[in-house]
Order: C-alpha cells, then structure tokens, then sequence
C-alpha cells in the first residue's frame, strides 16, 4: 500500500473522529428518537415528552456545573452529594419560607464549591480527589441533618415542581434558561475566557497573569450551586427530601453527558450544546431501557460503554 493511500486513510480516520467527537451525540439522539418512535409504544404523545424533559432537568442543570469542572480540567465529584445536601437544608428550614429553604440550601452548595475550590486552588489538591473527599463528606452531613425520608407538602415548592407555563414545566424552563447563561458565561465573558485557558494550560495561564486561584474557586462554587439547584428542583418534584438516594450515581450521569457532549477531559474547551444533548440521550437511554422492561442496571452499563467511546474518540483525535 503506497504512502498516498495510507496518508489519505489517515486523513478519513481523523475526519470521523472529529465529526463522531464533535456530532456523535445529536445522531445518537436522533437514532434513539428514531427507534423508540418505531418501537415504543405512544411514544410520540404529550405526556410522554413532558415527562422525559422533566426527568432530564436536574441531569442537565448538574451537567452544566460538570461541564465547567471539566473545562478547567478538573471534575466535580461531589455533585451527587450536594444534591441530598440541598434536600436536607430545605427540610430543615421550610418552616421559615419557602425562599429562606431555598436559598439556604444554595448557600450550602456554594460552601461545597468553596472548600472543593479551596482544596484544588490553594492547597494542591487533585480535583478528583479533593471532590471525591468532599462526596463522602456531604452525603454523610446530609444525613446527620436528616437521617430518613421526609414529605414536603409546602405549597408553593409543590408548584415550583409540578407548575408549568403554557404547558411548558418550570423545570424545563430553569434548566433552559441555565444553560443559556453557562453558554453566554463560557463564550462571552472574561471568566469564560480565562477558564478556558486555565484548562489548556494552567501552567501558561499563570505565566499570563490570570487569576487562576480565583477562577477555580469560581468554578467549584459554579459546580456546587448548580448541583443544589437540581436538589432543590428534584426535591420539589418528588414532594420528598430523601438524602438517602437522591443524587445516587448523578455524577456518573453527568460527566457522561459533558463527555459524549463533546467536551474533551483534558480541558479548554467547553460545549454547553453538546452538553445538553448529551443529557438527552442519557435520559432517553434510560427511558428506553426501562420501557422495554431492562434492569436498571443495565443503564448503568450501557452509560460505562458510552463514555468509554467518547473518550475513546477524543483520545485518538488527540494522537493525530
């Protein structure tokens, strides 16, 4: 085989991982949406779509945080937990208000951020480490607060669940509008920018002067209030606060959606659209699964696969 074809090979090779990379997630959406409305029964109704865009919210509002840990090429693992964390705040203090519940429960998603953010900026620590520390530290502080399920019957964050407008849920609408703002933060601010180029090179960004400290910290709370938020919305939909499994595994759906979204885990670069879709396809993945009478274990393998692919994929990119 002469030089030419085995250059040319190369070539097409590199082409399909660029466009599997940067592409590969919306036709997994599409060929998912394809074969359930082949297969799955009323599929195509309203309800159904109501239901699988409220389910994916709180995956893509964490996705968001995510995905900014990732840029900076760091990760948030403690995301899950500071999803029980908010859940317990707002049981704690419901009997205050609404808004006090609320807020407290941000609150505590930011001092999540600060000490992650502090462990990785100041002190050196490896971002998978300090949030891995920070995960079993929330989960367990979750619990002290609220040891077992508790019904929440609060009227107005009953409707901040269940309430919609022209048909359109809030949660759908939050995580929407939430990702239109990480995507304007990302692409057109300075702390975007430099984000950025802390995750291309941390060692080149000090060199230039950029506030790199203050950035990561930024980071992780950015990470940790998006996750309460999720909390505080999932809390609401499910009318319950159970630190015991809500936010199980989310960090496992959320870098798998930030992942296949195609942005790579070596960090500069960050892709909200991708990101979206990427929480999507792992929602109608899930959906699939279930609705043709698969374990859920099984959503839990073929997310492994997924992201063993995309990684994949930008690791062989990366050769080229």
């Amino acid at each position: 085989m002469s030089d030419l074809t085995l250059g040319r090979a190369g070539v097409d090779r590199d082409r399909l991982l660029r466009l599997l990379q940067d592409y590969g997630v919306y036709a997994g959406v599409a060929v998912l949406l394809l074969a359930n409305i082949a297969f799955t029964p009323h599929f195509l109704s309203a309800e159904n779509f109501r239901t699988q865009a409220v389910q994916v919210a709180p995956v893509l509002i964490v996705a968001l945080g995510m995905a900014l840990a990732i840029g900076s090429e760091g990760v948030d693992l403690s995301v899950g937990s500071v999803m029980a964390l908010a859940t317990s705040v707002i049981s704690l203090y419901l009997g205050y208000g609404v808004v006090v519940a609320v807020v407290a429960a941000l609150v505590g998603g930011a001092l999540v951020g600060v000490a992650n953010g502090a462990l990785v900026a100041f002190i050196g620590v490896q971002p998978i480490v300090a949030t891995l520390a920070l995960m079993v530290a929330g989960r367990g502080l979750a619990l002290v607060l609220l040891p077992q399920l508790k019904d929440v019957r609060d009227p107005g964050l009953r409707s901040l669940g269940t309430g919609d407008v022209l048909g359109i849920p809030y949660l759908v609408l939050i995580a929407a509008a939430l990702a239109l703002l990480v995507a304007f933060v990302v692409r057109r601010t300075t702390f975007g920018r430099q984000l950025l180029a802390i995750g291309d090179s941390r060692p080149a960004a000090r060199l230039a002067g950029l506030p790199v400290r203050r950035v990561l910290v930024l980071v992780y709370v950015a990470s940790g209030v998006l996750a309460a938020i999720a909390g505080v919305l999932a809390t609401a939909r499910l009318t319950a606060s159970d630190p015991t499994s809500l936010g199980n595994l989310m960090e496992l759906s959320a870098i798998t959606a930030v992942v296949v979204g195609g942005t790579p885990l070596t960090g500069g670069r960050v892709r909200i659209g991708g990101t979206v879709a990427g929480a999507v396809l792992i929602q109608l993945l899930t959906a699939t699964l279930i609705k043709h009478d698969l374990p859920p274990s099984w959503t839990q393998i073929a997310q492994a696969v997924v992201i063993v692919l995309a990684v994949y994929a930008a690791r062989e990119r990366g050769k080229r």
